[in-house]
C-alpha cells in the first residue's frame, strides 16, 4: 500500500517503524502491562485523527472522563475534540446468554455491547479507541463468549470506514493469543525497572497484515507531549557519497604514527588507563575538524562539560560550542537515564540534521553502564559503527582500562575487532618519572608505525616524541634501557 494511503498514529517515528502508519480501516491490538504507555499511544493516535478533521470516539470502561481529561493535561492536550464515552462497572450488567457470529443488528447484545454499538451508530467514527479489552474479558465470564463477542465486534465494524485500537493490560496470564489471531496488527509495549535508573521501555509490532515493518524492539520513553519512539537503528538503510581523504590531527608527529592520517568514515578505539590522554587525542581531531571547518560532537558520559572545556584551555586546544560548521557539539550523557536506541537518535540527529563530521563517545564504559540489563552492546555498537561509515563519519571511541601498569590490565568490553583503528596509551617508569607512551596496533585501511613513542601534553598543546628506539618492554610499564637516548 502507497504511504500516502496510510493512517498517520500522531508519532512520526512510529509511522517510520509501520512503513508510514497504520492501514485504514482495520482492528489493532495494543498489548502492554498496566503503565507502559497504552492510554498515551491511544489518545495521540486519536488526536491525530481530530487534526485531520475526522471524527473520533474513545470507550473507556476502565477510566473515568476526569481521569482521561486529567491524562490528557499533563501532556498539554484537550479532549474537547474527541467524543469519550464512559461505561463504569456500576453502569454495566452480566451478560445473559452468548453473542453469536451474525450481524449485531440481528441479535440483543449485552448491555455494555449495545451501549457501545449505540455510542458508535451515533458518533460514526473514522477512529475509535477501546480502553481495556480487560474489562470486556472480566464480564464476558467464559473465553468462548469473549472471543465471539470481539468477531462480532469486528465483524460490525466491516464497512464503516472506521479504524479501531483495541487496548488490553495483560490482565490475563500472558499474552492473549486469541486476540492476536483476530486482530489486523498488534504492538507490544513492554516497560522494565532496572535496579538503578530510570525504567526502559520498549515496543515490538508483532503483526501486521498486508505490509511489512521494522521488526525487533524499539526503545520509547513517555515525555510531556506524549510518547518518543526510537526505531531501531539499521545501518544499511543509511548511507551518502563522500571524499575519502586523509584527516589530519593538527600534530605532525601524530600523523606520522598513523601513516599520514585517519581516513574519513572510520572508527578508531583509544584504549588505555585513566588519565593516559585519551579524551585529550581525541579532542585533538575534533578541534582540527574545527579548523577545517566540519562540524564535531562530542558525547561526554564520564566527566561534566565544565570540566572538559576547562582542561581543554589548559592544553590551548579551542573549542567553540554550536551546531554549525566550525563548531563542536558537547553532549552531556546521564547513563542512567538514557536507553541505547535513544542515544543512537541523537547521534544521528547530530549527523543528519547538524552535519557533524566527527563523533565522540567518551567513553564506551559509560555507553555499557547505560544498558546493564543488555548483553547485546556489541550488537548495537556495530550497527552504530556501520552507519557513521556509510555516512562518512569518523569516529573516536574512547575505552578506559582496569588497572594502571603492567599486562594486568583488562578492558570491560571487547570491541577491538570493531575498529577500524586502535591506538594504545600506557604509562611507563623511566628516570625517576612516570611518562605515557602511546602506539598503533591496528589500522584496516593502510599502513602505520610499529614504533613506541613518548606523549605528554603542556599549554601549548599535545606532542610526541621519536620513537623509542632505546627502551625495550615500555608497554610493559617497567622497561630496560638499551642505553639508547631519550629526549
Amino acid at each position: 500500500m502507497n504511504k500516502a494511503q496510510r493512517l498517520k498514529t500522531g508519532i512520526a517515528a512510529l509511522d517510520d517503524v509501520l512503513h508510514g502508519g497504520l492501514i485504514p480501516e482495520r482492528l489493532y491490538l495494543v498489548d502492554g502491562n498496566p503503565g507502559s504507555g497504552k492510554t498515551t499511544l491511544a489518545m495521540q493516535f486519536l488526536l491525530e485523527g481530530a487534526r485531520q478533521g475526522e471524527k473520533c470516539l474513545y470507550v473507556t470502561l476502565s477510566e473515568t472522563r476526569e481521569e482521561l481529561a486529567a491524562g490528557a493535561r499533563s501532556h498539554g492536550w484537550s479532549l474537547d475534540s474527541v467524543d469519550v464515552v464512559e461505561l463504569m462497572p456500576d453502569q454495566q450488567h452480566e451478560l445473559d446468554g452468548p453473542v453469536t457470529m451474525i450481524q449485531p443488528s440481528d441479535v440483543e447484545l449485552s448491555e455494555t455491547m449495545r451501549k457501545i454499538l449505540e455510542a458508535i451508530e451515533r458518533s460514526n467514527p473514522a477512529r475509535v479507541v477501546f480502553d481495556s479489552l480487560s474489562e470486556m474479558r472480566l464480564l464476558a465470564q467464559s473465553s468462548l463468549r469473549y472471543r465471539r463477542q470481539i468477531l462480532a465486534l469486528k465483524q460490525f465494524f466491516v464497512g464503516r470506514k472506521c479504524t479501531v485500537l483495541m487496548l488490553d493490560d495483560r490482565t490475563a496470564e500472558g499474552p492473549d493469543l486469541q486476540l492476536h489471531s483476530i486482530a489486523h496488527g498488534v504492538m507490544a509495549l513492554y516497560v522494565a525497572a532496572p535496579a538503578y535508573g530510570h525504567a526502559r521501555r520498549q515496543l515490538q509490532v508483532l503483526k501486521f497484515r498486508s505490509s511489512d515493518f521494522v521488526s525487533g524492539y524499539h526503545d520509547f520513553v513517555i515525555r510531556q507531549g506524549g510518547l518518543a519512539v526510537f526505531p531501531r537503528l539499521v545501518a544499511a538503510e543509511h548511507g551518502s557519497q563522500f571524499d575519502q581523504s586523509l584527516i589530519k590531527s593538527g600534530v605532525a608527529s601524530l600523523d606520522a604514527l598513523l601513516g599520514g592520517g585517519i581516513e574519513r568514515g572510520t572508527s578508531t578505539l583509544l584504549v588505555g588507563p585513566p588519565g593516559s590522554g585519551k579524551s585529550t587525542l581525541a579532542l585533538q581531531y575534533a578541534c582540527a575538524a574545527l579548523h577545517r571547518g566540519d562540524h564535531a560532537v562530542s558525547f561526554v558520559f564520564d566527566e561534566t562539560k565544565a570540566a572538559l572545556l576547562t582542561r581543554s584551555r589548559g592544553i590551548g586546544l579551542d573549542l567553540r560550542e554550536g551546531s554549525g560548521a566550525g563548531e563542536i557539539s558537547l553532549r552531556q550523557i546521564d547513563p542512567v537515564e538514557i536507553s541505547p536506541g535513544e542515544f543512537a537518535a541523537m547521534v544521528c540527529q547530530c549527523v543528519e540534521e547538524d552535519g557533524a563530521r566527527v563523533v565522540i563517545i567518551d567513553s564506551l564504559n559509560g555507553y555499557l553502564n547505560a544498558m546493564p540489563p543488555d548483553s547485546f552492546l556489541v550488537a548495537q555498537l556495530h550497527e552504530l559503527l556501520s552507519y557513521l561509515s556509510n555516512q562518512g563519519v569518523t569516529t573516536f571511541l574512547v575505552v578506559a582500562q582496569n588497572g594502571m601498569l603492567g599486562a594486568s590490565m583488562t578492558s570491560p568490553v571487547e570491541a577491538s575487532y570493531l575498529a577500524d583503528t586502535i591506538m594504545l596509551l600506557r604509562y611507563f617508569e623511566h628516570g625517576g618519572k612516570v611518562k605515557k607512551a602511546l602506539s598503533v596496533l591496528k589500522k584496516r585501511t593502510g599502513a602505520h608505525e610499529g614504533s613506541i613513542r613518548e606523549l605528554w601534553f603542556d599549554k601549548l598543546g599535545v606532542h610526541l616524541s621519536e620513537p623509542l628506539l632505546g627502551l625495550r618492554g615500555v608497554l610493559t610499564g617497567v622497561p630496560v634501557d638499551l642505553g639508547g637516548r631519550l629526549d
